[in-house]
């Protein structure tokens, strides 16, 4: 594993929820982060620890523009793309946004590190491309048929990306995510995950909404988890883990009804109004998958990714970020 003081990074989509904080991690390993950001959903509130960070230089601009990829990427050592439009119901939504910015813009940055000569190129891939696929644990070299445009797009990112570390000789890892969460999780809007929509509608004193019958199971993966094994992916010196995928998880999984009372135990021992609030339930949304779970063992052989931290570990951490962030 090599050092990555003074590797000049680019973070795609740095100023979201997982981008913030990969570059804040990779700052405090001495690396010189460059931040490409258009802000659709990321955020300025998440740069603010380390904006003034002599290592660290913003670049507002769109991955859908490919002058501003091949810009972002000249002089870089390695490409860590988190940069998409996430959320399955958005997908359904707006397929052609989704496509525009999860495809073109992937194919753009890949392009542009290819052309810019960029040593390793790292990717936020998505459980998602399991589909419908009922095995369980999920394991990276079997997946079913995508349930959603959302799902797609991501499984098209695996492809391009394969076929670019065949072709042209990059190394390529692809990080399929499993239902992240922790501090800097926006809870607003339309389309935010369960965990931080379930935290502030307590927090307000309002009844969370659990699409179905809250039986659906995910493997949910604390922040601190997805950031050791990027960084990991980002100094590994094993030519084996190369043109690989891997799944980012706990390798345990939980359902939503659990995730709940987890949460409203958490809360209540701080804020003992919320201990009667209970969950309302309503339909179930399209293009979800019902169970999920992840098999670890592939990211722990070549890569030595190791959670740290379980659902109960992630969940009190991040309650504390939100009880103080939303106050």
């Amino acid at each position: 594993m090599h050092s990555l003081k003074g590797k000049k990074i680019l973070v795609t989509g740095g100023a979201g929820f997982i981008g913030s904080n990969l570059c804040e991690a990779l700052l405090e390993l001495e690396a010189d982060v460059s931040c490409l950001d258009n802000f659709e959903t990321g955020k300025q509130d998440n740069l603010e620890a380390f904006i003034k960070h002599e290592n660290f230089h913003l670049i507002e601009g769109d991955i859908r523009d490919f002058s501003t990829c091949l810009n972002a990427t000249k002089g870089m050592d390695i490409i860590m793309h988190q940069a998409a439009l996430g959320s399955v119901p958005r997908s359904i939504e707006n397929p052609l946004r989704t496509h525009s910015t999860n495809n073109t813009g992937f194919l753009n940055i890949l392009e542009a590190a290819r052309q810019s000569k960029v040593e390793r190129f790292i990717y936020a891939a998505s459980s998602s491309t399991y589909g419908d696929l009922t095995d369980l644990p999920k394991v990276e070299d079997k997946i079913g048929k995508p349930l959603s445009p959302y799902a797609v797009t991501k499984y098209v990112n695996e492809l391009y990306a394969g076929v670019y570390a065949d072709l042209y000789d990059l190394k390529v890892i692809g990080l399929r995510y499993f239902n992240v969460f922790g501090r800097r999780q926006d809870p607003d809007g339309a389309y935010a995950a369960a965990i931080p929509k379930f935290i502030k509608a307590l927090l307000n004193g309002e009844s969370p909404i659990i699409h179905g019958d809250g039986s659906q199971s995910r493997d949910f993966t604390y922040i601190d988890n997805v950031i050791q094994v990027n960084l990991l992916a980002a100094s590994t010196e094993n030519p084996d883990a190369f043109n690989q995928i891997y799944n980012v998880a706990f390798g345990e999984r939980k359902d939503l009804n659990t995730l709940f009372k987890l949460i409203k135990k958490e809360l209540s021992a701080r804020l003992p109004e919320i201990a009667d609030l209970q969950a309302v339930y309503g339909e179930e949304r399209k293009g979800d998958v019902k169970h999920s779970m992840a098999d670890i063992s592939k990211a722990n052989r070549l890569l030595n990714y190791k959670p740290e931290f379980n659902l109960e570990a992630g969940m009190s951490l991040a309650i504390e970020w939100y009880i103080a962030s939303l106050k």
